[in-house]
């Protein structure tokens, strides 16, 4: 049996970041192949901002009403932005980031502390890495979709800038409630793949999503790419956040008082398909990181792979 600590896993997914590829998408005013005399007239006038020192941990960080009266639902309007994921569109929904999904890393830190109770270290460390692959380093700004004029003109290649929608680096195949890229939409909600989310949860939880039902359809899904999608890809950085958006819903999903680490489905449907917290939400009881990611890799150890590969070529060693 393989036994790898998250930790190990945290620090080689911050070492391949650093080497993930770029991915070709629309440009929005590149800075690519000026000369060096327009460089020195263009760069007085960029909004270039220098980058704070990430935000510190809570003051408090006990559980409490996240979903107040400061923090109404307020649904997405034309132009503004959501993305592939369910946290952090409902975090802008609810006023804990900018409504329009364009954030600072500092913004989205403090966020996810404040709306959710994530741990200070993995919130930075999220945060930053996201922002080096899918954000743009001169404006100090990330789409958590799409990519956008909204953050900037864009700094030379390598720098990608296209919003946490740019596939196989964050966001990757094998989502649990998003559809895989090459089928032509990775980060709308997925009624179909719900409905499986929601079987899954009724066979192994007991109608409530937990450890044991995020290891059996972790591999599900793998499973089901390896078969359908000819161009699967399951590599570093995916071959991590894949099996940390597992156990997110288990962990911040679920409200603060409850006693048990497990998802109803009404609060379920709210988070992924609506981007909203349920009535009278509290954020989780302490910091919670990615407790449980050990226990939904272990059940199913896969080997990372990338494509194209044949449709009977396993990942499982």
């Amino acid at each position: 049996m393989i036994s790898i600590s998250f930790v190990s896993l945290t620090v080689l997914l911050l070492n391949l970041v650093s080497l993930s590829p770029t991915f070709a998408s629309p440009q929005y005013g590149s800075l690519a192949g000026l000369s060096a005399r327009e460089w020195n007239e263009l760069i007085p006038r960029l909004n270039q901002v220098d980058p704070p020192n990430p935000p510190g941990p809570l003051q408090y960080n006990g559980t409490k009403l996240v979903h107040d009266s400061a923090h109404p639902f307020k649904a997405p309007r034309q132009g503004d932005i959501r993305g592939p994921c369910p946290g952090l569109n409902t975090l802008a929904n609810h006023g804990y980031l900018p409504h329009n999904g364009v954030a600072s890393p500092s913004q989205i830190i403090n966020a996810v502390q404040e709306g959710f109770n994530m741990e200070h270290s993995t919130a930075v460390f999220l945060t930053h890495a996201a922002h080096l692959v899918d954000g743009n380093l001169v404006t100090d700004l990330l789409s958590i979709g799409e990519k956008t004029k909204k953050t900037g003109p864009d700094p030379p290649a390598p720098a990608t800038v296209g919003g946490l929608n740019t596939h196989a680096v964050f966001e990757g195949d094998a989502s649990m409630t998003r559809a895989d890229f090459s089928f032509g939409d990775n980060h709308s909600f997925n009624q179909t793949l719900f409905d499986q989310f929601v079987e899954f949860s009724n066979r192994y939880g007991g109608g409530f999503y937990d450890y044991t039902v995020a290891a059996e359809l972790r591999f599900q899904r793998i499973q089901e790419s390896i078969a359908t999608n000819p161009q699967f890809s399951f590599v570093a950085p995916r071959y991590f956040t894949a099996y940390a958006e597992s156990v997110f819903p288990v962990n911040f999903f679920v409200d603060g008082r409850s006693t048990e680490k497990k998802l109803d489905m009404e609060a379920a449907t709210l988070f992924f398909r609506d981007g909203k917290y349920p009535t009278d939400f509290h954020r989780a009881a302490q910091p919670s990181g990615n407790e449980g990611v050990e226990m939904v890799f272990i059940a199913h150890p896969i080997a990372p792979g990338g494509e194209p590969r044949r449709q009977d070529q396993q990942l499982c060693p």
